[in-house]
């Protein structure tokens, strides 16, 4: 494991303790202090936008808009490998994902959060894996997200008042459409999934691949087509403005609050992801 890691390693200069990926809505991270920005190179191209570094409370944080700045890069052209690969880089060993989704479920309503424990994944022509030879890896996908950083995320959330549920199912799609309504039955109806949305994965994997400690906070825009009120972007936009100010308030306050090494906390093995999945 160890010497695998090694190898990705790099001579970045700056580091952080946290990374933000921030979704549709969110493209800038002004609650940062002494920021400046930050472009790195990968073995797998250009992440998605230059970095933003800065400080909060004494946490050094990286942020990076996933879609780049003015929301210009699909989710299916999205490079996750840079992505993930340049925030190992920077040292980072918590990554929070804000997305906006789509519900699935009458009681998560537009304008709520959820933390999703589970995903399914929809996605069609993607690079999933770090792994792709000589080195072979099959990294358990069982528990795809970091229950520490889960549980601090809802308790942030509680603390503020802010509408938040504690676990869901994530169908993630291809996009860049919506679903048919035919598809958002079955996502309902069959797989009883919660939340629709366009780029979890493949990030959720390669975050595990480089023993991240990674959760979502996802954004409910809109109940998804199987409500039979066909979404709109411009209806999408309108909540998800709306809530783009209650998820920074939910990192402002839970920033400051992550310690330096998420195994103190108890509870999470994704800083040990590797030690049974390499061949």
């Amino acid at each position: 494991m160890e010497n695998w890691l090694n190898k990705t390693s790099s001579k970045i200069k700056e580091k952080a303790d946290i990374a933000i990926i921030g979704g549709s809505g969110l493209y800038s991270a002004e609650f940062l202090e002494d920021a400046k920005e930050l472009l790195i190179n990968t073995p797998y191209g250009a992440p998605s936008d230059a970095f933003t570094i800065g400080t909060l409370k004494g946490k050094k944080v990286a942020f990076l808009p996933r879609h780049g700045k003015g929301h210009r890069i699909p989710p299916h052209k999205i490079n996750y490998r840079a992505n993930i690969w340049a925030i190992k880089q920077l040292g980072a060993k918590w990554v929070l994902s804000v997305s906006a989704v789509g519900s699935l479920r009458t009681d998560v309503k537009p304008g709520d959060f959820i933390v999703p424990d589970q995903f399914i994944d929809f996605t069609k022509s993607r690079e999933y894996t770090f792994f792709d030879g000589p080195r072979v890896a099959h990294v358990s996908m069982a528990y795809p997200f970091c229950e520490s950083l889960r549980r601090k995320v809802v308790e942030t959330a509680r603390k503020l008042n802010i509408n938040i549920h504690t676990k869901g199912t994530y169908v993630c799609i291809e996009g860049p459409r919506f679903s048919t309504f035919a598809e958002s039955r079955i996502w309902k109806e069959v797989f009883k999934a919660d939340i629709v949305g366009m780029t979890l994965v493949p990030e959720v994997n390669l975050a595990c691949e480089m023993e991240l400690c990674y959760a979502t906070l996802a954004m409910i825009t809109d109940y998804d087509v199987w409500a039979e009120r066909p979404v709109t972007a411009d209806e999408v936009e309108r909540v998800m403005s709306e809530n783009v100010k209650k998820a920074r308030e939910i990192l402002y306050n839970l920033i400051p609050e992550l310690p330096e090494n998420p195994e103190e906390n108890g509870g999470c093995s994704c800083c040990r992801s590797l030690n049974t999945a390499l061949l």
